[in-house]
């Protein structure tokens, strides 16, 4: 339990990673980075979340480096705001970050990206309103503009994909049956890649026909810890506790406390520097903990990936799930 203590999760199992969703908070100070690399060197910026403003306190991007110390595996969402080329084929500021992160990463680092929301998105948010996107699902955005560009830069670090659809309400979503084909239709067309996964925000599309289309092409269902969505265990149960993937990867997401919208989960939680005993919810760490122990006794290859919005700070919850599971594996023994 002593490197449990000192935020090390490196060796957690041979087939379990555990990491977080987003890097370089400073809330995370004297946790997993060092005050003194960072000091004078913290940028800040105002960001407005359900009509409140906050100040974000973030370290340079080298603070990776120190990240991977202590964790085997990262999942970059900042890639799904924008394409890592623009349509002439051009690199954009994404790829320009992402390129300086895979600077300071060792062979033996992981990266899970979040797939553009140009693709994966069927409404995207334009100022106080979603509109429709005319490039959902378009294959060649993806493959030009995503896949060959985050391959290149990556490299062997690139661990997983993440499609991430939004949540559908009941007036705005599209059969079953529809939304099975298209995805059908776009994995067809896009390279093959053991490393996709689909997150469904919409409960609905948990279903026989959607689960066909990802079993044929090899995509990972994402057991999402989500506002609206039902439990990891439902979820898993809805699939037939079945796993799609087709190098047999499961992808795990804590991302807020169900029940809870993004604004209400991020105001609470800013600035992540603290363990939110209210907000944590104890089902989202036992069903972490009996993933982890399925991937141990299944030979299951499983990430986890924590958002700091499931009850404050990352590092922590990545803690607590840890203690439990190795108090487990002990009692096991």
């Amino acid at each position: 339990m002593q490197n449990i203590e000192r935020f090390l999760f490196r060796d957690l199992g041979p087939n379990i990673l555990l990491g977080t969703a987003s890097d370089r908070y400073a809330g995370w100070t004297g946790q997993i980075y060092t005050r003194e690399r960072y000091e004078g060197r913290i940028s800040r910026r105002t960001k407005t979340v359900g009509g409140k403003s906050f100040v974000e306190q973030t370290l340079p991007v080298e603070s990776v480096a120190e990240y991977f110390e202590h964790f085997p595996v990262l999942e970059i969402d900042y890639t799904f705001y924008s394409p890592l080329l623009n349509e002439a084929g051009e690199p954009t500021r994404i790829y320009h970050v992402l390129n300086r992160y895979r600077q300071y990463m060792r062979e033996q680092d992981r990266v899970v990206l979040k797939v553009p929301q140009a693709v994966s998105a069927q409404k995207i948010r334009r100022s106080n309103t979603y509109l429709e996107n005319d490039t959902y699902l378009n294959a060649a955005l993806f493959t030009r503009q995503f896949y060959e560009p985050a391959t290149e830069v990556l490299g062997p670090v690139l661990d997983g994909m993440i499609f991430e659809q939004e949540y559908q309400r009941k007036q705005d979503r599209v059969p079953v049956q529809k939304m099975a084909g298209d995805l059908a239709r776009f994995f067809e067309a896009i390279p093959r890649d053991p490393r996709y996964h689909m997150e469904l925000r919409t409960e609905a599309y948990l279903s026989g026909p959607v689960f066909k289309v990802l079993e044929h092409y090899g995509v990972g269902q994402v057991l999402s810890h989500w506002t609206w969505l039902p439990s990891l265990n439902r979820q898993l149960t809805k699939a037939g506790n079945r796993g799609f993937n087709a190098s047999g990867q499961r992808m795990v997401r804590l991302m807020t406390p169900r029940g809870m919208r993004y604004a209400d989960a991020y105001a609470q939680a800013h600035p992540f520097d603290r363990l939110l005993e209210g907000m944590l919810q104890p089902q989202m760490v036992q069903e972490a903990v009996h993933l982890m122990q399925k991937a141990v006794t299944e030979g299951i290859n499983t990430r986890i990936l924590i958002n700091n919005r499931a009850g404050g700070n990352a590092p922590l919850i990545a803690q607590r799930i840890a203690e439990a599971f190795l108090g487990n594996q002990a009692q096991a023994r």
